[in-house]
């Protein structure tokens, strides 16, 4: 029986691979596009897992078939995604045993293990994850581009659009973030966003965090007033969990960043450890990376140990 474990991250700009042995050690890392789960798309989202997956076994030289596969992906926080997804993936054949989780549950996993703790994901979407002293679980945030995913890539690029065309109009000042967000979609005029945003996906808005990120760092007003905004939604979540899970905000709270927007040293990751010092006094900023794959290899390997 094969003793292969892999560890899939799935968000909406990238997917994480890791195939690992029995023992834990890390026999081959693959990351390509992303595999986030939107309503009804769920065939797709396991075309692009299964891929990968086959491409990472084939870079680690292993030819069995894992024994556990563990798929923490964003978009399946609801049961008739997970499911869907979950029959998809069988339909790849490629593990004896698939297991389909949140993209939260498995950088949970890696951040606190079984222990109490709230992590804050910030990629093209956002959500907040918590697990109280108690066991109690909670989520925060994490409803979708169309609903919330407030402070999130794909919301810092929105919000970039609608500063650009108000300050086209004469209704905001004028703002760098014109010329960037034009040369960063490589489109002449502001009046050619209308037919690129009516198509534009979340991982596309995203993309265009970047410019307003470096914006902001070289102190563009609205740049800046659009990542403080962003901070403070993202806050807003880590401070709801802390009151809910841990009595209030004072208390001793574990916090851990993981996402995109979240990389260490990143301009909108330094406003929200900033603001958590006086929104959540009692956050105990976790020191490592979390990486979610690495965490979906720790949840594959628990469920091998009961085997």
């Amino acid at each position: 029986m094969s003793h292969l474990v892999v560890g899939v991250d799935g968000g909406g700009s990238k997917t994480q691979v890791i195939v690992a042995d029995g023992r834990g050690k890390e026999l081959a890392t693959l990351t390509g596009s992303g595999s986030a789960v939107r309503p009804g798309e769920a065939l797709h989202s396991a075309e692009v897992i299964g891929a990968l997956v086959r491409d990472a076994l084939a870079m680690a030289e292993q030819e069995d078939r894992p024994r556990i596969l563990t798929v923490g992906v964003a978009g399946v926080g609801r049961e008739k995604e997970r499911k869907n997804l979950l029959r998809a993936l069988e339909g790849e054949a490629i593990a004896e045993e698939i297991q389909v989780v949140t993209d939260a549950e498995v950088a949970m996993e890696d951040a606190f293990g079984d222990g109490p703790g709230i992590l804050l994901i910030s990629g093209t979407g956002s959500v907040a994850y918590g697990r109280g002293p108690t066991g109690t679980m909670l989520r925060c945030g994490g409803w979708g581009p169309n609903c919330g995913d407030e402070g999130s890539g794909a919301w810092i690029g929105r919000r970039a659009l609608s500063v650009v065309t108000a300050s086209h109009d004469g209704r905001e000042p004028e703002t760098r973030l014109v010329g960037a967000v034009l040369t960063a979609l490589e489109l002449d005029e502001v009046d050619d966003l209308v037919a690129w945003s009516a198509t534009a996906t979340p991982k596309q808005l995203a993309a265009l965090a970047v410019p307003v990120l470096t914006l902001a760092a070289e102190r563009d007003l609205r740049a800046n007033s659009i990542c403080t905004i962003a901070a403070e939604e993202l806050v807003g979540h880590v401070r709801t969990l802390a009151r809910q899970l841990f009595v209030d905000e004072r208390a001793a709270v574990p916090v851990a960043l993981a996402g995109g927007m979240m990389k260490r040293g990143s301009f909108l990751r330094r406003l929200v450890e900033h603001r958590l010092k006086s929104a959540v006094p009692g956050a105990h900023l976790h020191g490592e990376d979390v990486l979610p794959a690495r965490g979906a290899v720790k949840l594959a390997r628990r469920s091998l140990a009961t085997v």
